[in-house]
């Protein structure tokens, strides 16, 4: 599995995690949706590629503020549980994230 597809699976985790305490669902809610979305579609657009490195620590930062802030009320939530509901995807976002900042893929 490619870097950016197990990130993209990672966050969706994060986010079912979330939404099913925050908001007593076992499907994401249409908020928890659009989140998830949006994380998606940055993942993929990253000038990084798969090269990129953990957004913490970018460059560039690509989420609007509402965004960010969201995703990481995500994050201090379910980053603690993932240990738990997914071990070896938890060990290779460690792995991934102390990878430095990569280059930007040349465009056009």
């Amino acid at each position: 599995m490619k870097r950016t597809e197990r990130e993209i699976r990672t966050v969706g985790i994060m986010i079912d995690l979330y939404c099913r305490h925050h908001h007593g669902r076992d499907e994401r809610c249409k908020r928890c949706q659009e989140l998830y979305a949006y994380a998606r579609e940055r993942s993929l657009k990253c000038p990084f590629g798969e090269d990129k490195p953990a957004c913490l620590q970018c460059r560039v930062h690509c989420y609007k503020p509402k965004m960010k802030a969201a995703i990481r009320e995500v994050m201090r939530f379910a980053g603690p549980r993932m240990m738990l509901a997914h071990p070896i995807l938890t060990a290779r976002h460690f792995v991934d994230a102390r990878r430095g900042p990569g280059r930007p893929r040349a465009t056009g």
